[in-house]
């Protein structure tokens, strides 16, 4: 079974925001285009409580699995304050780097990428962990180590940087 497996070392090239016209007129980073978002001020408060802001506005290309703020809502009462905490940054930030993915992955990549390999494809994330995508009721599901689970619910939100999917579920790194 092959797997996707994308240098983990592309987050660390935390250069300057990409010039639109190398990426399709697109001129807003994943950040700023999930700042723009109304349905994800949870997530950037972490990004930015995380202090990954600017390494994810940096030239990529990042594949952010982006939970909505309801996914972070889902969370056992008190995880995300307790995450924000300054204390707890470096727990924060290997959970938030499990949303990413090196390289951009497009929806229709991912799809042909678990057909090929039977049914499942296996992401290694920027924090070294794995996600099982696998296509369920023509949605693509997200399992994290921890045997959870998260629905993709919005494909291909393009930024200059990379991509986003929104998920209705937070991953966790285990």
């Amino acid at each position: 079974m092959k797997f996707l497996t994308i240098a983990a070392g592309a987050l660390l090239l935390a250069g300057s925001p990409a010039l639109a016209d190398h990426h399709g007129g697109m001129t807003k980073t994943v950040v700023e285009t999930a700042m723009a978002s109304p349905q994800h001020e949870t997530l950037v408060a972490a990004v930015t409580a995380a202090g990954l802001a600017d390494t994810l506005s940096g030239s990529g290309p990042f594949t952010v699995f982006a939970p909505t703020d309801a996914a972070f809502a889902a969370l056992p009462a008190g995880t995300v304050d307790t995450l924000l905490k300054p204390e707890n940054r470096t727990q924060l930030q290997s959970v938030l780097t499990y949303h990413v993915v090196p390289g951009k992955v497009k929806a229709a990549d991912l799809v042909s990428l678990i057909q090929a390999n039977g049914g499942e494809a296996r992401l290694t994330t920027v924090a070294g962990g794995e996600l099982v995508a696998r296509v369920e009721g023509g949605k693509v599901v997200l399992t994290d180590a921890t045997g959870g689970t998260a629905t993709v619910v919005a494909t291909d939100i393009a930024a200059s940087n990379g991509v986003i999917h929104a998920t209705d579920a937070v991953s966790l790194p285990g």
